[in-house]
């Protein structure tokens, strides 16, 4: 132990230096968390602004830690690409660093043996590892107790009024309440406002130093731009993305409308990348590595190219869609101007922007008689359920469901295990009030970021006060500060263009090939006499084109389609390079939308000079919704009918058919609609829709 505190400090200082280069020095806040660390072995909650040095902390601590002999440094880190900045950060210290998570478990034997042999001095895990049978059994006891540091990086996670909890992240409260004495614990974020830094402070001990400082960032100049449609947008920015100094972020609010902006804006000569939670991980580092290196202009990215990210010369950050809340705006657009004296933060919001945030919302945690019915189904059980099990008997989304779990198995009603899950048969009370205050917070947020928008107040204020930053001040740089702002003028040729681009209509949607897994009779891939070919979509309901005049549409009732959509519709059928043309249109039938349906079955029969046969049936009304994939095919099955008439004319049609339906979701209609059209005879199924879902 270090008996003198000066001598202390200028080992840490060293140690810095070697991290961040010659003219680094150690912040006031940044020593306090290491000698208590260090020293006093007390835990410690650091929120800071991004770009404050909260990495150089835990990564001086470690070193000193290791100097004393202890053990290693473990780091519960959220997404791959922080960890990948992490180790690299951690190579330049000095210090062995090392992760396990999903993407090498080919290579954690040999990481836990390097563990066991003192050969690494951090180790990285990913959230998910925590609650893994196997880690959570065999490694990590084993760990806790050899552990010299704990770090929880992106701590707001903990807490479920955080803008970004993740169930995985309570199971840390447990951990800390297990590790032994003296073991020191350290979490930091940037993104917390007092009643998460409260919440999360709460849950790593009643002796928890925290140390939060102001926010301010004064490379950032923020702005926000109003432009009525989605071509206006997409043309401002390919125009203005010329301007920009240095790369940077496009964020979206969904995938489709990441590829579709990339794929526009690399049409108007920009290099830049798509980047989202579904890229494959080799496409996702090497868009990071092009970034890095300033290979592209610019990410297209979904939020999950967010926390951790560091590229301190990251130029600009535009947000094609606002986040439904100020705390996650101000975190994602907290990536750029870390190593630059000027970025520029803009906002173009959009009139889709509430639809997709009532979305986001409808996923929140489940009713309460949903998570009573799951705890059912696993006491009946009598043993372990996998979650496709699970399931077939709980109408929840895979997501959902995994969701739900976890945060059961945290409140101790479940238990994860090796081969699914299983009840504990301990009492379980649902929250019903909690969960109402958090879905208000929502709707708070919200409120709020609509209110960013339009606020005549200095902007950066006006999100530091969201966040409580009691030093929060105008900043006098942003455009309201300034009355600097952007030009919303755009040349009628450009928004035309950008107008055709997003109005190039089709969606192939992938035929469905497996049944369900938790199905009594129905398993493993779908016999290929009964199966459907892909079919196509106009659009996407999340598209930022014709998503819009989709969800207008449907929230329109049983409307027809207009001119113009079904003029769109055509150029679909038109570029569908089908191997036989079908000869017949069948619609589905629709409880919701009966006429909409019909008449448009009936309409493409008409242009395309094919025969409407007419709709298949329901034998004891509609099936419904379901929210997961065995569910589904449980109630279509159940409901869904071959009209006698209807089959033999299938029959004597002789040649592939047209399923017509008003959109995809789930996809198991159109399957088990084209399985029961392929009995009656049909050599081939194609379906179409208007649009699909994902």
């Amino acid at each position: 132990m270090f008996d003198d505190t000066a001598a202390l400090r200028e080992e840490a200082e060293e140690r810095l230096r070697a991290l961040a280069g010659d003219h680094a020095r150690l912040r006031d806040d940044q020593w306090s968390a290491i000698e208590a660390l260090v020293v006093d072995r007390r835990r410690v909650l650091v929120v800071q602004r991004t770009g404050w040095g909260k990495s150089a902390v835990y990564f001086v601590a470690t070193g000193l830690l290791r100097d004393l002999g202890e053990g290693p440094t473990v780091i519960v880190s959220p997404l791959l690409a922080l960890m990948r900045n992490q180790i690299a950060a951690a190579e330049r210290a000095g210090i062995r660093a090392v992760t396990i998570n999903s993407a090498n478990p080919e290579e954690w034997g040999r990481i836990y043996e390097q563990v066991a042999d003192g050969l690494v001095d951090v180790l990285l895990v990913s959230p998910e590892r925590l609650n893994n049978p196997d880690f959570r059994d065999n490694v990590l006891p084993e760990l806790a107790e050899s552990a010299g540091l704990v770090v929880v990086d992106e701590a707001h996670c903990i807490s479920d009024w955080g803008h970004d909890f993740r169930p995985d992240y309570r199971r840390l409260a447990t951990l800390f309440e297990e590790l032994p004495p003296g073991i020191p614990v350290l979490a930091t974020t940037a993104t917390a406002n007092a009643r998460v830094t409260r919440d999360v402070a709460e849950q790593m001990g009643e002796q928890t130093l925290v140390l939060r400082g102001p926010l301010e960032r004064e490379s950032l100049h923020l702005g926000v731009v109003k432009l009525p449609t989605a071509e206006q947008r997409l043309a401002w920015l390919a125009q203005t993305l010329h301007e920009l100094p240095g790369s940077g972020i496009v964020y979206t609010l969904t995938v489709a409308a990441a590829h579709e902006i990339a794929g526009y804006l690399r049409e108007q000569g920009h290099e830049v990348a798509a980047y989202s939670g579904q890229t494959d991980p080799a496409e996702r580092l090497a868009a990071e590595e092009a970034l890095l290196t300033n290979k592209i202009k610019a990410l297209v990215a979904t939020s999950a190219l967010g926390m951790g990210f560091d590229k301190p010369d990251l130029g600009f950050v535009i947000h094609v869609g606002a986040p439904q809340s100020p705390v996650a705006y101000y975190q994602q657009v907290g990536r750029a101007g870390r190593g630059v004296e000027r970025a520029e933060v803009i906002l173009l919001p959009g009139t889709e922007d509430r639809d997709i945030w009532a979305y986001f919302s409808s996923l929140a945690f489940p009713p309460e008689q949903q998570v009573r019915a799951t705890l059912a189904a696993l006491e009946e059980s009598g043993g372990v359920l996998s979650t496709p099990a699970l399931e077939s008997r709980v109408d929840l989304s895979r997501s959902r469901l995994d969701m739900m779990l976890k945060v059961l198995d945290v409140d101790g009603a479940v238990h994860r295990v090796k081969g699914g899950w299983e009840a504990t048969g301990e009492p379980w009370d649902y929250d019903a009030e909690r969960y109402s205050r958090i879905s208000a917070e929502r709707k708070a947020e919200q409120d709020a970021m609509l209110a960013y928008q339009s606020t005549g107040e200095c902007r950066e204020e006006f999100l530091r006060k969201l966040l409580d930053d009691e030093a929060a001040k105008p900043c006098g740089r942003c455009d309201n500060c300034t009355g600097q702002h952007r030009s919303a003028e755009i040349g009628a040729q450009a928004v035309e263009t950008a107008r055709q681009r997003l109005g190039r209509p089709g969606v192939e949607i992938e035929a469905r090939k497996q049944w369900p897994t938790g199905l009594s009779d129905l398993s493993g891939r779908i016999k290929p006499e009964l199966g459907a070919e892909p079919g196509r979509a106009l659009g996407r309901l999340t598209d930022i084109g014709w998503g819009n005049r989709l969800r207008e549409l449907f929230a329109g009732g049983d409307a027809a389609v207009s001119d113009e959509m079904f003029k769109a519709v055509v150029q679909v059928l038109a570029a569908w390079e089908w191997r036989e043309r079908p000869v017949a249109v069948v619609s589905v039938p629709s409880a919701s939308r009966p006429a909409l349906v019909r008449g448009f079955a009936e309409r493409l029969a008409q242009v395309g000079r094919l025969t409407y046969l007419g709709e298949l049936g329901y034998r004891a009304g509609s099936p419904g919704s379901q929210f997961n994939s065995a569910k589904r095919v449980q109630a279509i099955r159940a409901t869904l009918a071959m009209p006698k008439e209807l089959g033999a004319a299938i029959a004597a049609c002789g040649g592939p058919v047209l399923l017509v339906d008003d959109r995809v979701d789930t996809g198991w209609t159109v399957t088990l609609g084209a399985a029961l059209i392929r009995h009656a005879g049909a050599p081939a199924v194609l379906p179409f829709v208007l649009a699909t879902t994902s």
